[in-house]
């Protein structure tokens, strides 16, 4: 399991970050959606 995160960490940092700055700044779905498709499009190196 270590494994995974260490190899996920900037991932998981930004998602964390994307849901932090969701709940502090109120939900902004085009915020989100722009947000996500990047770091999918890093993770899965299209």
């Amino acid at each position: 399991m270590k494994e995974y995160f260490v190899k996920h960490k900037k991932f998981l940092i930004i998602l964390v970050g994307i849901i932090v700055l969701n709940t502090y700044y109120g939900f902004d779905a085009r915020f989100t959606i722009i947000n996500l498709l990047w770091v999918v499009i890093n993770v899965v190196k299209l």
